[in-house]
């Protein structure tokens, strides 16, 4: 007689990724046929500098736990063996580094769900060109603090144009007399 009975570590591993995934804003989904224990551990290190986690998951049980925080559409990406990149804050500078590395080595981006949005890997690209959070940040700052700065060279350039016209008269002056 058979045991149609779940497995407990089963379980307990897809409650542990549908945690992690209800947490987490970003994710990409690569394709890691063919890269070498280097290869890996470089792609791992990089993607880590921009706080972003990759992880070799089975396909089951991420497609359970997606489709239980209703997202089912991912489940496209869980065909043959797929790592998925954890992206915190900001999906842009891991999807940069990844489409990156793709040229180089034999990782394949497949696709990636941001804030409850799939892309594919066209979409991807797309959303891997626009500025992070803090390129925009500082793209601001610079736009708020350029009325200041023109408002010091006005100041400046007044006193300057003054000590260059007494100069100037005194200059004449001393020729005259």
């Amino acid at each position: 007689m058979e045991d149609n009975k779940v497995q407990q570590y089963k379980v307990d591993t897809v409650a542990g990724l549908q945690e992690v995934f209800a947490n987490t804003r970003g994710f990409i989904f690569a394709d890691f046929r063919g890269l070498s224990v280097a290869q890996i551990t470089d792609l791992r290190s990089q993607l880590r500098d921009v706080g972003v986690e990759f992880h070799v998951v089975k396909n089951n049980f991420a497609k359970i736990a997606f489709s239980r925080l209703d997202h089912e559409k991912v489940s496209d990406y869980f065909i043959g063996p797929t790592a998925i990149a954890y992206c915190g804050d900001e999906t842009g500078p891991a999807a940069k580094i990844l489409l990156k590395l793709a040229k180089d080595m034999p990782v394949a981006v497949k696709g990636a769900l941001v804030d409850g949005e799939i892309y594919n890997t066209s979409g991807l690209e797309a959303l891997s060109k626009l500025p992070s959070k803090n390129e925009l940040i500082q793209m601001l700052m610079g736009t708020m603090q350029a009325p200041l700065r023109n408002m010091v060279y006005v100041f400046n350039g007044v006193p300057t144009k003054l000590v260059r016209t007494l100069d100037a008269v005194r200059e004449k002056k001393s020729q005259e007399g």
